[in-house]
């Protein structure tokens, strides 16, 4: 059993290592651990993880969503399609398991005071992405055969129609109260509990 084990591992840090993405041993503890607990699934997961940050930054070239990939519908795309092919390809609990992993690396990130997409992450950024993440595995079902295409199509119209989250801003991208009052920088600057604001992702603020 020990060998077997050893044998899974040896296979997922290889797969790690042959992307341009972290090797294994750079991951965070929650990371390591999902692929440790799940080396037959890692592979893929890495696979759908990068196609889903590549998809993600093509649209946020396109008008079809507000561009806004730090909090806006970006973001919740990112999360919403990452879930949903994960739930297509891997299943809901092992893709449920690792989008939480990424949440409590984020912490992980914050303690250190690293940036995630440009931002510090923080409580409300947490919140939205596993708010996201649950919506994005009711949009398909392990084993379907839906087109990347069409489920491009299921998370942009969840998106649309106020299903997912985002997290409130004005029109120069400054973050409000639920009130609509700027919160200060000095506010937000170290602090992982702040008056950030969710709001239904059909409330975005055109840029």
């Amino acid at each position: 059993m020990k060998f077997l084990c050893c044998i899974l591992c040896i296979n997922v840090m290889v797969c790690f290592g042959q992307s341009n993405h972290k090797n294994f041993f750079q991951l965070s503890r929650p990371a390591k651990k999902w692929v440790l607990m799940h080396p037959l699934k890692a592979k893929k997961a890495l696979r759908i993880s990068l196609e889903a940050q590549r998809i993600s930054d093509s649209i946020q070239k396109t008008k079809l969503l507000d561009g806004d990939a730090s909090g806006g519908q970006v973001d919740a795309f990112r999360h919403a399609f990452w879930m949903a092919r994960l739930h297509q390809e891997i299943g809901k609990s092992a893709a449920r398991s690792l989008g939480k992993a990424h949440e409590k690396e984020n912490f992980i990130t914050f303690k250190k005071g690293k940036l995630e997409d440009g931002t510090l992450p923080d409580e409300i950024s947490s919140k939205m992405d596993l708010w996201n993440n649950e919506q994005g595995l009711k949009l398909i079902q392990k084993g379907s055969t839906v087109p990347k295409n069409g489920l491009i199509f299921r998370v942009v119209n969840a998106i649309k129609v106020g299903k997912m989250k985002i997290i409130k801003k004005d029109r120069k991208g400054n973050f409000l109260t639920c009130d609509g009052t700027t919160i200060p920088e000095n506010e937000l600057r170290d602090k992982w509990k702040n008056k950030k604001c969710l709001i239904l992702s059909n409330k975005a603020v055109k840029p």
